[in-house]
């Protein structure tokens, strides 16, 4: 075969018929293998130069962007009896519809006019408050008129001690005269009795003289207990000022006693209107929780309690609700390894369940069917997966997602990493490497950084 030897065999299989070795050896057949080799290397050497997207393949489901719009279920703040349902499952109702009707259960709230009846013993304790006021202002006006007193009162013991100084003077100067003039009546008796005995003066003349001086006595000792009755009355005048003290002392604190009692009992008025008052909110609120209204415009999907009359407890959920026109998100899981290489503002491509899709992971241009997407949030810490939760919303630079996904449809999710060929891809997979780490997170940033400027 070798066509070392110049004995050949080639005659030999040609009689023998070798159909099979004639093609073999005919040299056009060989020109037109070697050619389809050649051509086949090179399709598939450009279809390894063709670029390929890395990406990141991750499951997940259809949700709300923002919390208030995703499902929610509608309870009950306090405990009741269902007395009648206004929805039906399915039913599309605004937010503030009643969707339910509750009837009270404990005994405290039995009373179907209690919240008059609080009303009520508001407006008595709050008339009790304002008698109080009344009484301690008129009390205040009663200490104001006890002072002024005082003062008066005051000022007349103080004038009444005036006077009596004032007139211990006048009598005081009113003795020296009694006093003068009993001198000189003692003097003229004396000259008297001498004239009278030498026999110039007559025994009348003696005698008027005597009386004289009696007088003149007598007014002196009047005088005197005159002069200590004035001196009695200042002392009196004394006495009666501090008593004026004291009297009106006692009456201006029996006063603030009773004022400073008003007022305690005031402040226990208020503070009994300001329970009343929080018990009247109270049971005006609870009032208003008979009715379950809906929280917002959504769809009543699930009643979790069922028939009339049925007790519930507080904080049971009684039914689910999905709120209408949500913004649309995918929540999606990875694996840790592959958390380092997302970032926000990173685009996803995402095919829906049940949504026809011809998919090629790393030709997003060719993936007929799929959406595009970009992420918004990334978790922090790992789910119950044990994989890290990241949010996508829809691409605004995209054709919208359809009007047909719900919340709690499946999608699959590619997220796109960096461009690199075909041939380096496979030769990656086949070793099991991953992604390009740094490149990725370097052109991410920058595209990051990009969108930022813009």
């Amino acid at each position: 075969m070798l066509n070392i030897s110049e004995n050949h065999i080639g005659k030999d299989f040609r009689d023998r018929k070798f159909q099979s070795l004639e093609l073999l050896e005919h040299k056009k057949a060989n020109t037109l293998l070697y050619k389809a080799s050649l051509i086949a290397l090179a399709i598939l050497i450009l279809i390894g130069l063709l670029p390929w997207t890395q990406n990141i393949n991750a499951r997940g489901q259809v949700t709300a962007l923002n919390p208030e719009e995703r499902p929610q279920t509608i309870h009950s703040i306090i405990p009741g009896r269902i007395e009648n349902w206004m929805v039906v499952e399915g039913q599309y109702v605004k937010q503030g519809d009643t969707v339910a009707l509750l009837s009270e259960i404990k005994e405290d709230y039995f009373d179907p006019n209690l919240v008059e009846n609080v009303e009520n013993q508001i407006k008595a304790k709050e008339l009790s408050v304002k008698s109080y006021m009344d009484k301690v202002n008129a009390l205040d006006n009663q200490i104001d008129a006890l002072i002024k007193n005082q003062l008066l009162k005051q000022e007349q013991a103080r004038n009444k001690i005036q006077q009596a100084q004032l007139k211990i003077i006048s009598d005081s100067i009113d003795l020296e005269a009694v006093k003068t003039d009993l001198q000189i009546a003692s003097d003229q008796l004396g000259r008297m009795e001498t004239l009278y005995a030498e026999g110039l003066k007559s025994l009348t003349d003696v005698e008027a003289k005597r009386l004289k001086f009696q007088e003149s006595l007598a007014k002196k000792i009047s005088q005197e207990n005159k002069l200590l009755t004035s001196r009695n009355e200042l002392i009196n005048a004394k006495v009666e000022l501090n008593n004026i003290d004291n009297e009106f002392a006692d009456k201006i604190a029996k006063a603030e006693s009773d004022k400073y009692a008003s007022l305690s009992a005031m402040y226990d008025s208020e503070t009994q209107v300001t329970k009343l008052q929080n018990q009247f909110v109270n049971y005006s609120i609870r009032s208003g929780m008979y009715y379950i209204l809906a929280p917002q415009d959504g769809y009543i999907t699930r009643a979790f309690v069922t028939g009339v009359g049925e007790n519930i407890k507080e904080g049971q959920p009684l039914m689910s609700i999905m709120p209408a026109n949500p913004q649309l998100a995918v929540e999606v899981y990875v694996k840790p390894m592959d958390l380092p290489l997302l970032v926000k503002g990173q685009r996803v491509r995402l095919q829906f369940d049940g949504w026809p899709a011809l998919v090629f992971s790393g030709w997003e241009g060719a993936s007929f069917g799929t959406f595009g997407a970009v992420v918004v949030a990334i978790d922090n810490f790992t789910s119950e997966n044990n994989r890290y939760r990241i949010l996508v919303s829809p691409d605004p630079e995209d054709i919208p997602w359809p009007e047909a996904i719900r919340v709690g449809a499946g999608a699959n999710a590619m997220i796109l990493l960096n461009d690199v060929p075909i041939a380096y891809e496979v030769w990656r997979q086949i070793n099991g490497f991953p992604p390009n780490f740094y490149e990725g997170n370097q052109a991410n940033a920058k595209s990051m950084d990009k969108k930022d400027k813009e």
